[in-house]
């Protein structure tokens, strides 16, 4: 049965958002202070966490960057703020959906059920060889089967869209894809949002990867027309 926690402040819509997804089949553990849910996700492993922004203590940003540097699974961000630079602020932090209150149990449960069924076939097909193999160009490796990016030899730490752009744009190194493109292939529809968040995950790539973000030599821009991975 697979594991998801729920982290919100309202008592009565995280018990209600429980309920449904309990009756779709899944493992529901609740948090109602991001104290509390730092503390669960230190002592128990989830296939997916849906966390409230506006939270006591802890705030649901700050307790997504602790998720990102222990786990690679899917986060669903919820508020009742619809402002564009909360939505730029929660992918950036590596959020992997983003859903404006007040939204429907039903597609609350369907977005859970999508995150976590797309998480399950991306670690079969980046994860599910056994022979070690990666992908190494000037100094930077990727490695299939671990998630894992190397840069001369040093890990570096990538949250869950980074790594899945990166090894998308090295799959298919040399070809351009638009930032519209790129939202499709890697989001797909399981996401409420922009095409904006992949220029945000391509800064934050960067970043982590680029002697020089402004002029980078692994991601070029291409434009107006996109990105693209030079070989």
């Amino acid at each position: 049965m697979k594991k998801i926690l729920i982290v919100e402040d309202d008592h009565s819509i995280a018990q209600l958002q429980k309920d449904y997804l309990e009756l779709s089949g899944y493992a529901v553990t609740l948090a109602h202070t991001g104290i509390e849910g730092l503390q669960i996700i230190n002592d128990e492993s989830f296939q997916l966490v849906i966390l409230d922004i506006m939270l006591p203590e802890v705030d649901g940003f700050e307790l997504l960057q602790t998720i990102r540097a222990k786990e690679d699974i899917p986060v669903l961000l919820v508020s009742a703020r619809a402002e564009e630079i909360y939505k730029i602020k929660g992918f950036g932090l590596g959020a992997d959906d983003y859903i404006t209150k007040p939204f429907s149990s039903g597609e609350l449960v369907a977005r859970a059920q999508a995150h976590i069924n797309k998480f399950e076939r991306m670690k079969q097909r980046f994860g599910g060889r056994q022979d070690g193999e990666g992908i190494s160009i000037r100094g930077l490796e990727i490695q299939k089967e671990a998630r894992k990016v190397l840069l001369n030899g040093e890990e570096v730490t990538m949250a869950h869209k980074e790594f899945d752009v990166l090894f998308f744009l090295i799959q298919n190194a040399n070809r351009v894809y638009s930032k519209e493109e790129l939202f499709e292939r890697i989001w797909g529809m399981d996401a409420l949002g922009d095409a904006s968040t992949v220029t945000v995950h391509i800064a934050r790539i960067r970043e982590k990867i680029e002697e020089n973000p402004s002029k980078p030599q692994y991601i070029r821009t291409i434009w107006g027309a996109g990105y693209k991975f030079i070989v």
